[in-house]
């Protein structure tokens, strides 16, 4: 949204300084024009800022390549071939179809959130291994596994568009994999400073369910999320947001490309994270 310029100029650089790889850039700017700022780049003016999956739906329209990296503006890439080690990877293990990498913050000895770490056991973040849930300010993944999942969910536009795209990437028979030996950089920041950060987490946790997820797990997973809202949520107003965001997911539409498959249901199980919380 071109309210982060020294942190997108970084995030650039650390871009356009990638070795052994062929990269196709381009700057979406979500609400805002950034080609007055960045003349040397191919840019994309979108007039109203679309939300974050749609912003990235909107440039991967415009790109060439067989993987898509979708970087956000506060993130750096840490390693000048990570995105070869990437590319490799891919090329290597014809399972994976998507990868997270390891985050670090950008203040050295700063803890680095649980969050970041992809699985709901979170153990040593040094320990590469399949994802349950993604982290999506650095994100690899395949042109055609993209293709085939329907890209980005444009409609949750922030929150949980990560779930969206792992639980259709592994539905698709694609591993997603944390890949721990390769590092970006990002601050850690409060989610919660945004002012619809409650009433889209909520909304989005039942799009999911309603989306993907076969009954009775389309009923305990926002329900199991319910219960737990209630006991971390503390002041009134925040917790208030979130039920109406929770009322909103149930009466409104989540369109999807249909339930995933009972394999995948235990796959997500077997990995460590059943699709119940």
């Amino acid at each position: 949204m071109g309210r982060r310029r020294e942190e997108l100029e970084s995030a650039i650089t650390s871009l356009l300084s990638q070795e052994g790889v062929t990269i196709d850039v381009i700057v979406v700017g979500n609400g805002w024009d950034p080609q007055p700022s960045f003349p040397h780049l191919r840019t994309l003016y979108l007039s109203e800022n679309l939300g974050i999956p749609a912003g990235r739906n909107a440039g991967a329209r415009e790109v060439n390549g067989g993987n898509f990296l979708f970087l956000d503006d506060d993130v750096k890439l840490h390693d000048s071939r990570m995105l070869a080690k990437m590319k490799n990877l891919l090329a290597g293990r014809s399972e994976v179809g998507l990868i997270q990498p390891r985050v670090i913050s950008n203040i050295e000895g700063e803890a680095t959130p649980k969050r970041w770490v992809p699985r709901l056991r979170v153990g040593n973040p040094l320990a590469s291994s399949v994802a349950t849930s993604l982290w999506e300010g650095s994100t690899v993944i395949r042109r055609k596994v993209f293709d085939e999942v329907g890209g980005w969910p444009d409609k949750f536009f922030y929150g949980h568009e990560g779930i969206d795209l792992l639980w259709r990437t592994l539905d698709s028979g694609y591993l997603p994999w944390y890949a721990a030996d390769m590092t970006v950089q990002h601050p850690v920041i409060n989610p919660t400073r945004h002012s619809y950060f409650y009433f889209l987490n909520a909304r989005n946790r039942v799009w999911l369910a309603k989306r993907h997820l076969r009954f009775p797990f389309s009923f305990l997973y926002p329900l199991v999320w319910l219960l737990i809202t209630m006991t971390r949520i503390r002041g009134f107003k925040s917790l208030a947001s979130w039920l109406r965001g929770f009322a909103s997911g149930i009466v409104s539409s989540a369109k999807g490309r249909g339930k995933m498959r009972w394999k995948t249901h235990w796959l997500l199980s077997r990995y460590g994270r059943p699709p119940l919380i």
